[in-house]
């Protein structure tokens, strides 16, 4: 099995949920930090989740969680979500254009 070690990021995220990362076939991927930056005017209202795509129970990590202008908020402090084949992490804001993502994984194939 091989470990490696990623960034994926996902700048300007917005009221729309999106796509951080999506777990390929025959991976497992341990999730090991997520930074969320507000680069907007004014405080934002942010959600971190992981869409479940072979089995549907969609969860949330983070649900309406205040970050001040200016202000970035490490999610993970020190724990680890595994997620699977076809599983995405997700983001949105309540503000468009307002966050940006930085999601820290590793592999494992």
């Amino acid at each position: 099995m091989a470990n490696t070690f990623k960034l994926k990021s996902k700048a300007n995220v917005g009221v729309t949920t999106v796509g951080i990362y999506t777990s390929p076939a025959s991976t497992t991927t341990v999730v090991i930090g997520i930074t969320c930056a507000n680069v907007s005017g004014g405080s934002i209202n942010v959600g971190v989740g992981v869409s479940r795509g072979l089995n549907g129970d969609d969860i949330s990590l983070l649900k309406n969680v205040p970050i001040p202008q200016g202000s970035s908020l490490e999610v993970m402090s020190g724990n680890k979500v595994v997620i699977q084949t076809a599983d995405t992490v997700t983001a949105k804001s309540d503000v468009n254009n307002s966050l940006d993502v930085a999601l820290t994984i590793m592999e494992i194939t």
